[in-house]
């Protein structure tokens, strides 16, 4: 069991706090993912806290989830989304369960909008400073968003770049021969290619120490 919860915080007179947090939680049981949403929402009683109703869901999600929702007649499992990427069921290339993590479109075409407005306002820069700063942008891009699963989002990302970039050296001049067979090049020397950077999390949190002994 999977659930997104979003906390608000009441603010009184001169106290201040974040707006709001979120928090995934997972269970085996549902049963248990029932209790501890009853409990939560008791707990932040106390301190004058609630549970935004339309923000906080309980999914089913896991190996078995797709089955047991098409015996209900129901379809696809649900998906959610946090810290940037959007959860879904999926399945490895072995046919085995796979929780998948893409990109959030809205997030992806947000940055892509912004950075498509810098790349016009420095089109009359060099084509070494566009490409030294194009690249910094995709590598930070994908510092973050180099995750298992993502491969497909980060291509796009990079090729969308690409392709905003070959617009603004078009319209630079009415002279300008800029065709896509210099983009390639161009792309190749100033821009990474995507490729996964973070580890499964089965990975990253089997930490060893120097001393070989597994910290748990």
């Amino acid at each position: 069991m999977r659930r997104e919860s979003h906390v608000r915080f009441c603010e009184g007179p001169r106290v201040r706090f974040p707006r709001a947090t979120r928090l995934v939680v997972g269970f085996e049981k549902q049963s248990d993912a029932e209790q501890f949403w009853r409990d939560i929402r008791e707990r932040f009683r106390k301190f004058a806290l609630e549970l935004h109703p339309d923000k906080t869901r309980l999914l089913e999600l896991g190996r078995f989830a797709a089955e047991r929702r098409a015996k209900r007649g129901l379809g696809a499992p649900e998906t959610f989304d946090f810290l940037g990427f959007t959860h879904l069921c999926g399945k490895a290339m072995s046919g085995n369960y796979l929780l998948v993590r893409h990109t959030m479109r809205v997030r992806m075409r947000a940055r892509l909008s912004s950075v498509r407005a810098e790349i016009r306002r420095r089109r009359h820069l060099p084509i070494k400073a566009q490409g030294a700063w194009l690249g910094s942008v995709v590598r930070g891009y994908f510092a973050y968003h180099a995750v298992p699963t993502n491969i497909h989002a980060m291509q796009s990302f990079r090729r969308e770049v690409v392709r905003h970039w070959h617009k603004a050296l078009r319209r630079r001049s009415q002279r300008d021969r800029t065709n896509w067979r210099r983009m390639d090049i161009l792309a190749k020397r100033w821009l990474p290619v995507a490729r996964i950077q973070h580890p499964w999390p089965t990975e990253r949190f089997d930490v060893r120490t120097q001393g070989r002994s597994r910290v748990r």
